[in-house]
């Protein structure tokens, strides 16, 4: 582990010392199935599709008895929302049949569901039950392929060389880290190096400089 990526890790703590995830939920299963409604969706909608969601189906054992249809009229609103419903449907059904309606803990055993892959995984066991995990979105993979940290060509390939690069114990903090320095400073389309505190270490500066 480097020292300027270490460096950099604390930059970011600074910056973001109270970041968690911005997914409003109270259960395991509410997160799981916030997360699979953020794909291609912002957290602020999700957030305000949600609360209709689970006042009608707060658990798994609820929302297995509903239909696609009852699901899709909830979350019209959200992108993708015929695959989505169909897969939290599915999903909370597997819940019920495999693991008595609850969420388990164990990243193998949740992308067994339709339509969890690693990252919703990654999300659900960080946040939900405080395992060390990096899930890798958009922000994560800009964010840490401009800074240097990773070059893999995939999110799969990125997790692993993250995983490389940060401590064990920072995975999950350095996770939201990087999606709100993505969200307020490193934006895609116009990145704010001007005013980063990253810059004097971020390899994408040191590119332009150069």
């Amino acid at each position: 582990m480097s020292r300027k990526i270490l460096r950099m890790l604390d930059q970011l703590e600074s910056l973001y010392p109270d970041a968690t995830t911005e997914l409003d939920f109270s259960t395991p299963f509410q997160l799981l199935v916030a997360t699979m409604l953020s794909a291609q969706c912002t957290d602020r909608r999700v957030n305000m599709i949600t609360p209709r969601v689970f006042a009608r189906y707060p658990d798994a054992p609820s929302l297995a008895s509903a239909s696609v249809e009852a699901i899709e009229d909830l979350i019209r609103d959200c992108g993708l929302f015929h695959t989505k419903a169909r897969n939290i449907v599915a999903t909370a059904r597997l819940l019920v049949e495999r693991w008595g309606g609850e969420v388990p803990p164990d990243r193998e055993q949740l992308m067994t569901l339709p339509g969890v892959g690693r990252k919703t995984a990654n999300v659900v066991v960080s946040n939900a039950f405080g395992q060390d995990a990096i899930a890798v979105d958009t922000h994560v993979f800009r964010v840490s392929h401009r800074l240097g940290w990773a070059d893999a060509k995939d999110p799969d390939g990125t997790e692993e060389q993250l995983m490389r690069a940060i401590p064990k114990k920072k995975w999950s903090r350095a996770h939201h880290w990087l999606i709100l320095h993505g969200r307020r400073v490193c934006l895609a389309r116009s990145p704010q190096c001007d005013t980063c505190l990253l810059a004097r270490d971020c390899a994408q500066v040191g590119v332009k400089s150069s």
